[in-house]
């Protein structure tokens, strides 16, 4: 196939993808229809090629560009909720001991349903595997005391706990990054740059 040919191939898969899109909104709320077509032209960029798209994390979830998204979703054992929410009450926060890892842009801790199942959303650099690999290693004391409170934890000492991890977690169906080609080391060395080069002109001026 030439490269005209995949050109076409490709804009009659997005031409197929925004009238699906259309049927289905069809009988979607009024003020769901006219946002949908007000932004048609932005959907048509977003969907075009050359746009940078989510693509597998490995074992699973996604990865735009270095980072990669975890959502996963566990029962908490009996007293689970209670333990769980003193302890990062606790914390107040404080989670620097993450920066172990080296990987990790950011994590959170949400409860659900009435503190019967716990929401773990995460987004790292890299890959499923070696993201795992790396807390179990690097934490597996403070992951044992956090997820202890969860239905049927192995402990991060255990070969069972990536498939227990994986069981569990949600790949997302959107999920967006605004620098998804800086890892955190990246980051962290912008902003020393950033810091040392204020630092400069603060003493010049």
């Amino acid at each position: 196939m030439t490269t005209l040919e995949q050109t076409h191939a490709v804009q009659d898969s997005i031409a197929e993808k925004i009238k699906k899109v259309q049927e289905l909104y069809a009988d979607a709320p009024e003020v769901g229809r006219i946002g949908l077509e007000r932004m048609m032209a932005e959907l048509k960029a977003a969907a075009g090629e050359g746009q940078q798209k989510a693509t597998s994390a490995g074992r699973t979830g996604l990865r735009v560009g270095k980072v990669s998204e975890l959502t996963a979703i566990w029962k908490f054992a009996p007293g689970g909720a209670r333990r769980l929410r003193a302890l990062l009450a606790l914390l107040g926060g404080n989670f620097q001991g993450a920066d172990k890892v080296g990987t990790l842009h950011n994590m959170r801790f949400v409860f659900l349903d009435n503190d019967t199942r716990l929401l773990f959303a995460t987004a790292y650099d890299g890959e499923w595997d070696p993201y795992i690999v790396d807390f179990s290693t690097k934490l597996p004391d403070a992951l044992d005391a956090l997820l202890a409170n969860l239905e049927e934890y192995p402990g991060m000492h255990s070969p069972a706990v990536g498939d227990w991890i994986a069981n569990h977690q949600i790949t997302a169906d959107g999920w967006y990054v605004s620098n998804p080609n800086l890892t955190v080391a990246e980051t962290r060395r912008l902003e020393r740059i950033g810091k040392a080069v204020d630092e400069f002109l603060d003493k010049v001026g």
